[in-house]
């Protein structure tokens, strides 16, 4: 007898018992039928193994239950005290609840949406280039609050190139929004507002977000982001950390990779254990046709340092255009590709150095890689300007450079430089 199977589609009447698509067995031939069972036989055994699968289930969810999210709460305590900003984290990242409503009520009021409105060259029909104003949307987490300012993090990519930066709150309040300090290598920014800008009603609904210690996060555990996905305002997403320790090009450190859903304007919010901690600040997905479920986020403990660095830096107002400070070089990119192929620091290369500029006056030549300005990372030509847009014709500022040697080491050097004119 030849044997024949027939192939099953989701919206054919019969399905499998998953309700999808699969090959069932049917043989051309029909055997003659067998003894029936009596019903009330089928009754009873099938009241046995649902009795016994019951039974089984029930201890395995109390023991799994048990395991997984525990019964005793946790303490938290301050590891963290800049300017009178506090940070604070918990000592205990084992989960304890699996209420994702409650854990969403509670932090919500810790997430801010951020819309940057930025000012792009593009280029026109007559092929000539114009000023053109562009909006984009993130998130940001609230980790401090001093005397004078609330502080948020968020990531680089979020509020770099603005022209203006504006915030908005659980309760749909907003205000605008100044730099405090970026790190465009770690993708990493804090931004500030000012409380005497917030109402009294919405001081009274938003908190500062709690921190988890992500060196405790395990692979497997329930991950929950929430944030400003597509510039709708705050939504949540769950799933779990998929893996721990990833890397990714553009960005330096390792990352936290989950499946719960990364959007367009999640960048900047929190990635969240089933505590409410935060364990991660959302950075990235992977967006191919091929791909699913591949989202990232910077491990919170692994940014506490650089985020403190960035909430010390003054709270920068950016000057007007024709008052803003030129360092006086020319420069290219070095990548992290170049780096490693060419065996020299991240930053920027100084190609040339413009006669009577300030670079020259404080000895900055061919040759050095600016790796730094003000305390600020500056990983390219772009994040340099960008820096430089805070700073005044005349000012003095500090800016970290790698000198060559002979050998073809650098050796790191600070050199004040006092900005001039443009040139151009």
């Amino acid at each position: 007898m030849e044997n024949q199977y027939t192939y099953y589609t989701p919206d054919q009447d019969d399905q499998n018992q998953n309700g999808q698509g699969g090959y069932q067995y049917q043989p051309q031939d029909e055997k003659p039928p067998k003894k029936k069972t009596s019903h009330w036989v089928k009754a009873v055994c099938f009241g046995l193994a649902f009795g016994v699968a019951a039974s089984a289930a029930f201890q395995t969810s109390n023991l799994v239950g048990s395991k997984v999210f525990g019964t005793s709460g946790s303490k938290t305590k301050e590891v963290a005290t800049v300017n009178s900003a506090k940070i604070t984290t918990s000592s205990d990242s084992s989960s304890t609840s699996s209420d994702i409503s409650k854990v969403a009520s509670n932090v919500m009021p810790s997430v801010v949406s951020i819309t940057n409105l930025s000012v792009q060259q593009v280029q026109n029909f007559f092929g000539g280039v114009q000023e053109q104003e562009s909006k984009s949307v993130g998130s940001g987490i609230i980790i401090s609050q001093t005397d004078s300012e609330l502080l948020i993090a968020t990531n680089n990519h979020v509020v770099e190139s603005n022209k203006t930066l504006t915030v908005s709150f659980v309760d749909n309040k907003s205000v605008e929004a100044q730099v405090k300090g970026t790190d465009s290598s770690r993708d990493l920014a804090v931004i500030a507002v000012k409380l005497s800008d917030i109402k009294d009603s919405t001081l009274n609904k938003i908190k500062v977000a709690t921190l988890a210690d992500s060196e405790k996060v395990q692979v497997g555990e329930t991950a929950i982001a929430i944030g400003n996905a597509l510039g709708y305002g705050q939504s949540v997403t769950t799933g779990i950390v998929s893996a721990t320790g990833r890397t990714l090009d553009g960005v330096s450190g390792k990352l936290i990779q989950t499946d719960a859903a990364i959007n367009p304007g999640n960048s900047g919010g929190a990635l969240l254990n089933a505590k409410g901690e935060v364990i991660g600040i959302n950075t990235a997905k992977v967006a191919t046709d091929a791909v699913e479920g591949m989202g990232y986020a910077i491990p919170i403990s692994s940014a506490s340092d650089v985020i403190k660095n960035l909430m010390n830096q003054k709270t920068k107002t950016k000057v007007a255009e024709g008052k803003q400070g030129y360092l006086g070089i020319e420069g290219v990119d070095v990548t992290s590709d170049s780096s490693q192929m060419y065996n020299m620091p991240t930053g920027v290369y100084v190609s040339n150095v413009i006669s009577g500029g300030g670079a020259k006056n404080a000895g900055i030549t061919k040759g050095c890689v600016i790796t730094e300005l003000e305390g600020t990372t500056v990983d390219s030509m772009s994040a340099l300007k960008e820096e430089l847009q805070y700073y005044k014709v005349g000012e003095k500022v500090k800016v970290t450079i790698q000198v060559p040697n002979s050998n073809g080491s650098y050796k790191e050097r600070t050199v004040k430089v006092t900005l001039g004119k443009s040139t151009q």
